[in-house]
């Protein structure tokens, strides 16, 4: 693997920047320290908002990938490694996406202590091992989240996923990183110093958040994972799930509560396949041929 060259002192950084005036952050009162600490927040959708630009392109190339039956792979370490697992799981029950479709890796382990996670984040060679450990190919999307912008982890395997043909997308909190100039898409969410210099879990978190959520949720837009606002793919593994799944097709449809739950029973619980046959006059089999001919998207099923 090449060397990275022209790496940032740490110290250099934005993101671990000392604010003069929390010198005396300690001697504050609680009801202050919230203050601060919501002030602190509130800039934060500011900054996401500002690489509108970059998180869209690099959306629609993930989405594109994903499409085409690639993946979407992301790679992190420390609280950046841990938002992209939240993120990776919460794929497969909120879009019904099958399992390994959205892969988080994480250094260290995903079941590794917090401390040897953060440890691990140092091994360059580790994120490059797991990137061909996983097979990543021209099919995948490759996404490296890392607030200081040089996490080596991330820069290992963001350069073996360039090399395995794959898209590279960096999601950073600084400007100039090694990170954003490795990857073929940069998405630089810049918010500054934090109100405990250095605890990146914070506003850099929260922005990671934001950006993870904002991708996953639109990639499955674009893939026909929803109906209007609504997620017909959820999957219902529970009473509050199942209850969701039939507030949707009601909501979908305006199907009367008794022709919703024949639809649903029909279905097997399928909430794109009860909709299609609701509001297509059809039955559950020719539903789901339609669907299959739509490529599982409600609205073109329907012609609509």
């Amino acid at each position: 693997m090449a060397a990275i060259r022209n790496e940032p002192r740490l110290d250099d950084l934005p993101t671990e920047g000392r604010d003069p005036a929390g010198a005396d952050l300690d001697l504050r009162p609680t009801r202050e320290l919230v203050r601060l600490m919501g002030e602190a927040d509130a800039t934060v959708p500011h900054a996401v908002a500002a690489a509108g630009e970059a998180l869209a392109g690099a959306i629609d190339e993930i989405a594109a990938r994903l499409a085409r039956g690639g993946r979407m792979v992301y790679v992190g370490a420390g609280t950046s490694g841990r938002l992209a697992l939240v993120d990776a799981v919460e794929c497969q029950s909120t879009f019904g996406l099958d399992p390994g479709r959205v892969v988080a890796l994480v250094a260290g382990g995903a079941d590794s202590a917090a401390t040897a996670q953060e440890h691990a984040e140092d091994d360059a060679g580790a994120g490059a091992e797991e990137i061909k450990a996983v097979a990543v190919g021209d099919r995948d999307a490759v996404v490296g989240i890392s607030a200081s912008g040089r996490t080596p982890y991330v820069l290992g395997a963001l350069e073996a996923a360039r090399g395995a043909g794959a898209l590279t997308v960096g999601v950073v909190c600084v400007e100039g990183s090694p990170i954003g100039a490795l990857a073929d898409r940069e998405v630089a969410v810049v918010v500054g110093a934090e109100v405990l210099a250095g605890s990146t879990r914070l506003k850099a978190g929260t922005a990671q958040k934001l950006v993870l959520n904002t991708i996953s949720t639109v990639s499955m837009i674009r893939l026909g994972k929803t109906y209007g606002n609504l997620m017909v793919d959820v999957v219902a593994t529970n009473d509050k799930l199942r209850d969701r799944v039939r507030r949707i097709v009601e909501v979908a449809t305006g199907a009367s509560a008794t022709e919703v739950a024949t639809a649903l029973d029909e279905s097997h619980g399928d909430a794109k396949v009860a909709i299609v046959m609701l509001l297509g006059g059809t039955d559950a089999v020719t539903a789901r041929e339609r669907l299959a001919g739509a490529g599982g998207v409600v609205r073109k099923a329907l012609g609509q």
